[in-house]
């Protein structure tokens, strides 16, 4: 459904368009942005309260700002809605995160103004200080660099990096520290405290106000006036928040809090910000949610909260009418409590994601016993690496495609150390709507190549709580679980623990000629496609590999003497994968079949729902039956012969 812009807004296609209209005209013009987002993700689904929070923010920047000459890079992208909205794609945006549609994200490919992709968080600082080194270098000097940046990304070891170096650079960098103390869940840790000092600090505040005219009069200390102003406002500062500016230590100019609702103060600010040289620091506090109830009351269900009426508030699901499975991740957090009662050693661990891993059920339950680190996934590792260090057994559960972040991590702390350190990678194939930065495509490649470590996936929830509980034993060593984003098969899930024997598969049915060999969650669809197949009497083997390393090799020696092909499926990038792994033994020992892998191809895949992605890489149920006929045939029984 193409939703109506307002009278201002519809006449706005490009930053251009916006600076035709006054200051008066801004907040009408946030106004109608706000509507209009709400209008669109009701009923097209999408982030939320991130871009509704940064809806005055982003009619400021581009109102003063030249861009797309003015490079302006976004943190994450979650909150770029309106930045999209009126960078040329108002009349696309209902096509946001479908397939073949707009990314949910800056992208770089998609427009001038997206001067970044980003997807994963705290990336904005260093970008945009590459790109401000980069104007100095060719002699841009009245080009300006901005970096969108929330306070819960600013947790991350990369953003202190970016503001590490660009303190001692000089460039003509300004930082905008959107501060509305959220990430997906709310925000922890000691930046969170110092950041919420800074906006309560009264007597801060007042000197804030204040600091203008009190500057102004000290002009009169002559040519050397502007340093001294420096000095005594940095000094002021720290004496008021009874400790240092963490920012001014890092030599970048702070200026703020101010209200990031305030469109027009906003506009007037990043305008006179943009005249002072050097690295800069503006302070805003915002709302994740702004302008919508209940977006501003509950925001982490309402940081992407589907498809809603817009009126009542009502978030749109449909009732089953019979039992459905559970979410992975849901049958993680609850078999995390259930192992934690019964084993005392047991902690768990994950980078700002409770409520996305379903680690929020032990924070409940037991919330001395799980640790929100914030966006660290390095730290998450080592730290994890730390707690099995002295004993106990870390359950660390960090998206696919975020673990990406901590790989060194993963080797030197916790593989060569052989630690019993649990990773439970969520996410990982390929997850849906957020598109290339999300999908957790490469996990097996990366992984499998590291020594010391068990890796495995689960085909079902069963098999994720027994794999659970097997990781958990004494002695296990580093030991590695990836499952999907989305719902298992099993209803009735929750069953009695088995311990299973690291490194052995196993047989689901027999069969003839053709063997399909499946790791994790898509071996469900080599079962629906061998219902298929049997109907049109071709039978197919099929064998659930369930670990990546060790492989089953006498799983495999079976195969590879008894059938003549042999189709891999996997949720995870072909080179690399464990097609390859299966091709790699069948080389060793001397096999001749044919193999067929079906997986990833070796291409980056954009956004969509799961079963479009599935079918476009081609290894969805109809590509497992259309691999199977080409090299099958069917079974001829007496019956048949005349």
């Amino acid at each position: 459904m193409q939703v109506k812009a307002g009278p201002l807004l519809s006449k706005i296609n490009y930053p251009a368009d916006l600076k035709q209209y006054s200051e008066s005209d801004l907040e009408q013009i946030s106004q109608e942005l706000r509507q209009y987002i709400i209008d669109v993700v009701s009923v097209n689904g999408g982030h939320f309260g991130s871009s509704l929070g940064v809806v005055e923010l982003t009619v400021a920047l581009h109102y003063a700002l030249n861009t797309p000459y003015d490079k302006l890079v976004w943190d994450v992208g979650h909150q770029a809605y309106g930045h999209k909205i009126l960078t040329g794609r108002r009349e696309l945006f209902h096509t946001n995160r479908i397939y073949k549609g707009i990314s949910g994200f800056p992208k770089i490919s998609e427009s001038e103004y997206d001067t970044f992709g980003v997807g994963h968080s705290s990336t904005s600082i260093s970008a945009a200080l590459g790109m401000a080194v980069a104007s100095q270098l060719k002699g841009e000097s009245n080009r300006q660099h901005v970096a969108v940046i929330g306070d819960g990304a600013m947790t991350a070891g990369l953003a202190f990096e970016g503001l590490n170096h660009a303190g001692i650079e000089n460039s003509n960098v300004l930082v905008i520290l959107n501060d509305n103390c959220m990430s997906i869940d709310p925000n922890v840790g000691a930046l969170k405290e110092y950041l919420t000092s800074i906006t309560i600090s009264k007597s801060y505040n007042r000197f804030r106000d204040d600091i203008s005219s009190v500057l102004a009069g000290l002009s009169k200390l002559g040519p050397n006036a502007h340093k001294y102003v420096k000095k005594i406002e940095k000094s002021i500062k720290g004496t008021l928040l009874k400790q240092s500016n963490l920012f001014e230590a890092l030599n970048f100019r702070y200026f703020g809090p101010v209200d990031g609702h305030d469109v027009k103060r906003l506009a007037q600010t990043i305008k006179d910000l943009s005249a002072i040289p050097g690295p800069k620091l503006l302070h805003c506090i915002t709302v994740k949610g702004k302008g919508f109830a209940l977006a501003e009351k509950d925001q982490t269900i309402w940081h992407a909260p589907g498809l809603f009426d817009k009126i009542t508030g009502e978030i749109k699901k449909s009732v089953p009418d019979k039992p459905q499975p559970p979410k992975y991740q849901d049958v993680f957090g609850h078999t995390m409590v259930e192992l934690a009662e019964a084993n005392d050693k047991i902690v768990g661990i994950t980078p700002a994601m409770p409520s996305g891993s379903s680690l929020n059920i032990m924070m409940k339950a037991m919330p001395k016993r799980a640790f929100d680190v914030g966006i660290a996934e390095q730290h998450a590792v080592t730290f994890s690496a730390g707690l099995a260090a002295q004993g106990l057994v870390p359950f660390c559960n960090i998206y696919s495609s975020f673990m990406q972040r901590a790989y060194d991590q993963v080797i030197h702390d916790v593989a060569i150390q052989k630690l019993n350190v649990v990773f439970c990678l969520d996410r990982a194939g390929l997850a849906g709507a957020d598109g290339a930065t999300h999908h957790g495509a490469y996990d097996i490649a990366y992984m499998r190549c590291i020594p010391n470590l068990i890796i495995s996936s689960p085909m079902n929830e069963e098999e994720l709580r027994n794999l659970m509980y097997t990781a958990q034993q004494e002695n296990m060593g580093p030991f590695v679980i990836r499952y999907p984003r989305g719902n298992g098969v099993m209803p009735d899930w929750k069953r009695p623990f088995k311990t299973l024997e690291i490194g052995k598969g196993r047989k689901i049915c027999d069969g003839e000629d053709v063997a399909l060999l499946t790791i994790g969650h898509v071996g469900n669809f080599a079962v629906e496609a061998r219902s298929e197949l049997n109907s049109e009497g071709i039978y197919p083997a099929h064998y659930d590999l369930r670990f990546v390393k060790p492989l089953d090799e006498e799983m495999l020696h079976e195969v590879f003497s008894k059938y003549k092909h042999v189709i891999t499926v996997e949720d995870g990038s072909l080179p690399g994968g464990i097609g390859s792994a299966v091709l790699e033994f069948m080389a060793d020992h001397g096999y001749t079949s044919n193999v067929i892998r079906l997986g990833i191809p070796d291409q980056f895949v954009e956004h969509g729902e799961q079963p479009e992605l599935w079918a476009e890489c081609g290894y969805d149920k109809n590509a497992i039956v259309n691999a199977v006929r080409k090299v099958g045939f069917k079974r001829v029984t007496d019956s048949m012969v005349g």
